[in-house]
């Protein structure tokens, strides 16, 4: 049995402290493969370094909605880090109306150029979307978000939204959130989505799952958000 970490940030602190351990740890629970999601420009080089140095690690690249105060990237720059054979998706990318307020309408151009680069360089995004659903559900349907396809990170909506998601090509990446007691309408997505197009995540390291929450989250802890979803479908755990 292999897990794969889908959405991680090794390169920050506490993590970055210990990279070995990390993977060591992630390794002894299953874990054979991890993604290091770039959330902005100036540090994308070392998430890239990260993925170079450790044949288990792939990186993505481009800039968090909610990242202020840097040059936005341009479509170009994004095809060409992407053309790295250790770059795997264009992210994350996406809308965050919770975080971030007032005239967003530099977010909403920023999660289209991601979209575009996604497009062009033939690889799939990483959406991040946070009390914006709709929006964000609007412009992957109206900028052709369907073609590179992608995965919804840290999903946390309901079946409706799930239900969009999934009409569009896009993978629903379950994180800690779905061991959470009160996680109940996206419990029911967990059991309703198709088994093909369900992937797990940490996010770490934040959302640590139940019975780690309040810790510092780390891949390994993938394996809880697996086994939580295999409950909930009423599968064994090697099937999920």
């Amino acid at each position: 049995m292999e897990l794969v970490d889908s959405h991680c940030h090794i390169d920050f602190p506490p993590l970055c402290e210990d990279v070995e351990g990390v993977l060591a740890a992630a390794a002894a629970n299953h874990v054979g493969h991890l993604l290091c999601v770039s959330v902005n420009a100036r540090d994308y080089p070392n998430v890239l370094a990260l993925a170079e140095r450790h044949e288990r690690v792939f990186a993505s690249v481009g800039v968090h909605p909610n990242e202020t105060g840097e040059d936005e990237v341009e479509v170009d720059w994004l095809v060409e880090q992407a053309r790295n054979p250790r770059v795997v998706a264009v992210g994350e990318t996406g809308l965050d109306y919770f975080r971030s307020t007032g005239d967003l309408g530099w977010q909403r151009e920023r999660f289209v150029r991601h979209v575009e680069a996604a497009e062009r360089a033939g690889v799939p995004l990483i959406v991040h979307v946070r009390a914006a659903s709709d929006d964000a559900l609007a412009i992957m349907e109206r900028h052709g978000a369907s073609g590179p396809g992608g995965v919804m990170h840290c999903f946390s909506e309901d079946w409706p939204v799930a239900k969009r998601a999934l009409d569009l090509g896009f993978y629903l990446s379950f994180s800690g959130i779905v061991t959470f007691k009160n996680a109940t309408a996206l419990a029911e997505v967990a059991r309703r989505a198709p088994l093909d197009r369900i992937l797990v995540e940490t996010d770490a390291p934040y959302l640590a799952p139940t019975p780690y929450r309040g810790k510092t989250n780390q891949p390994a802890y993938v394996l809880r958000t697996a086994e939580r979803v295999a409950e909930l479908r009423g599968r064994p755990l090697e099937e999920i």
